[in-house]
């Protein structure tokens, strides 16, 4: 499987299914967010996984430990191929998430999903962590979060492409490392943290989520074949 994942970051079902059917094939797999899944609800998921998709469910658990639960069976249960949780909702938290995903994983056809944990947004920058009252510097506290959700047995982590190479250079090779913030031309709409394709992946990034440099694109398709060729190119 290749590394581009498709944010499906629209409004109805309609929508997402129609990028979903230009970009098969293309895509290696396709996130969906809280703003469709708030739209249509489970049905979408399902309706992908159906067609035989990879769904990685981008919603960013973070509640006590049996809340998480309940919502990574449920989750599980609709054949995600992967979900998240915020690592700063806890190690105990995080475990519970593993748990259920592998318990309930092994009663279905699908399998566990991965479970991996959001470190710091990418929209975030050291101010803003101070703001919240971090005082640690943004590079290591993402590093420090990478290493909690390895300890509590998670599959891997979301974190920008700025930080991927640190966490690579420590994590296990089977370790996942999701990077969103890929922006081609300079633009970076509201994120802060951002690369090119080439770069992410360069830095160790496993899988790379794109969503308006494809999504908003005339040719969806065209624009995701030509950032498959980037890639290509740059791991030659």
């Amino acid at each position: 499987m290749h590394p581009l994942l498709v944010a499906l970051d629209v409004d109805t079902a309609p929508e997402a299914l129609a990028l979903a059917d230009t970009l098969r094939g293309v895509a290696g797999g396709f996130k969906i967010g809280s703003r469709l899944f708030t739209a249509e609800g489970p049905s979408i998921v399902t309706r992908l996984v159906e067609r035989g998709d990879r769904v990685f469910l981008d919603l960013k658990f973070h509640d006590i430990p049996s809340t998480v639960a309940g919502a990574v069976e449920a989750a599980t249960r609709l054949g995600v191929w992967m979900l998240n949780v915020h690592a700063s909702g806890g190690l105990d938290m995080m475990r519970a998430a593993k748990a259920a995903a592998s318990e309930t994983g092994a009663k279905t056809a699908a399998g566990p999903p991965l479970v991996i944990a959001v470190t710091v947004l990418t929209s975030l920058e050291q101010p803003a962590l101070a703001q919240l009252g971090v005082g640690e510097d943004l590079a290591p506290h993402v590093d420090r979060l990478a290493r909690l959700a390895s300890e509590a047995g998670l599959d891997g982590v979301v974190a920008s492409p700025q930080e991927a190479g640190r966490i690579r250079r420590w994590a296990d090779p089977r370790f996942v490392i999701v990077t969103p913030g890929i922006r081609t031309g300079g633009r970076a709409d509201d994120q802060a943290r951002t690369s090119g394709a080439v770069a992410a992946l360069q830095a160790g990034a496993s899988y790379l989520v794109v969503g308006r440099p494809i999504i908003k694109a005339a040719d969806p398709r065209a624009a995701a074949r030509q950032m498959l060729e980037e890639m290509r190119v740059g791991r030659e």
